[in-house]
């Protein structure tokens, strides 16, 4: 296929207009959902989070879907990587064509922060790339190791909980000492919160063990004895599930400070176990009950209109029986 014929233009033309119609809805959804639209800045995950050197990765198959981020080209494309401007077309169009007409194309350049990718030279070639629903692409990557997980999924407003995340890591050397180990909480301020828990933590094995309790040491400690055991009991019951948008971490917290006080009022110890179903028992009951009232709302709002439309297809039914 000559990637100069009419037909082929024609083609490239029709893509870059149904990418720039997909752009703008997609600039639609993420103001009624209040998502950040936009590719995430490498400069600004550069100045948030501790990026520890490069390592030259050299050529490599990319997932197309990984690709969100950018070095300088935020006006041009959106988080999907998009056309948002009408300037774009001109190069846009010509690597469509290029692409429909099996051109081999030169690979594109990223930079790589955990799971993320950032565009440093190639953005019209992963757009189209999108467009035609390839999933991987030809990519020379650069990667810049942290010890946080960004994750394409990501967006501008994890950063400055991922940052407090990278500072709890560097104050604990948790993923060194238990590596694979991910603490991850939905709300700010979480971590120095585990950092007290870390501390009291210490200052009991000194008391109990009568010796002075290395840092690390209470560290491990606590994440083989305090945290996991609560986090596995989380994990294996499913009590995150009558908890929506929470993670396992957040629970934690919730649960630790309603063991201390179940541990109050009887008067002795209450294991993981009675404390997360206790816990589940006094607040998903309530979230429970908050759930089933929207979903009997919504069926009230919208049983008018399913009928309505029903009743005026039904009409229209009759309307098509009454013609000769």
């Amino acid at each position: 296929m000559d990637a100069n014929s009419t037909y082929v233009q024609n083609l490239a033309r029709a893509d870059f207009e149904r990418a720039r119609r997909k752009a703008f809805m997609h600039e639609i959804g993420a103001f009624l959902s209040r998502r950040p639209n936009t590719l995430m800045s490498f400069a600004e995950v550069q100045r948030t989070l501790p990026i520890k050197g490069q390592i030259y990765r050299g050529m490599q198959q990319v997932p197309v879907a990984q690709i969100q981020g950018t070095v300088d080209r935020f006006r041009d494309f959106d988080r999907d990587l998009l056309p948002l401007q009408a300037h774009t077309r001109k190069r846009w169009e010509a690597i469509d064509r290029a692409s429909l007409a099996q051109e081999v194309l030169p690979p594109i350049m990223l930079y790589q922060v955990g799971d993320m990718y950032f565009v440093k030279d190639g953005h019209h070639r992963v757009s189209v790339a999108r467009e035609q629903g390839q999933a991987m692409i030809d990519a020379e990557v650069i990667e810049c190791p942290t010890n946080v997980p960004l994750t394409s999924a990501s967006d501008a407003r994890d950063l400055i909980r991922l940052a407090e995340y990278s500072r709890f890591q560097e104050q604990t050397h948790l993923d060194r000492l238990r590596p694979g180990a991910r603490i991850e909480f939905t709300k700010l301020g979480r971590y120095d919160t585990l950092l007290e828990h870390i501390s009291a933590h210490r200052w009991y094995m000194g008391i109990e063990q009568h010796r002075a309790i290395p840092w690390e040491e209470a560290v491990g400690d606590w994440y083989d004895c305090v945290y996991s055991p609560l986090v596995q009991v989380i994990n294996e019951t499913g009590v995150l599930r009558d908890f929506p948008g929470h993670t396992p971490a957040d629970l934690y917290l919730w649960i630790i400070d309603h063991r201390y006080y179940l541990e109050q009022a009887t008067g002795h110890p209450v294991g993981p176990n009675t404390a997360v179903m206790s816990y589940d028992a006094h607040y998903a009951g309530w979230t429970r009950r908050v759930r089933r009232a929207l979903q009997r709302r919504l069926v009230a709002t919208t049983r008018p209109l399913v009928l309505g439309v029903r009743q005026a297809t039904q009409a229209l039914r009759e309307l098509g029986r009454d013609r000769p």
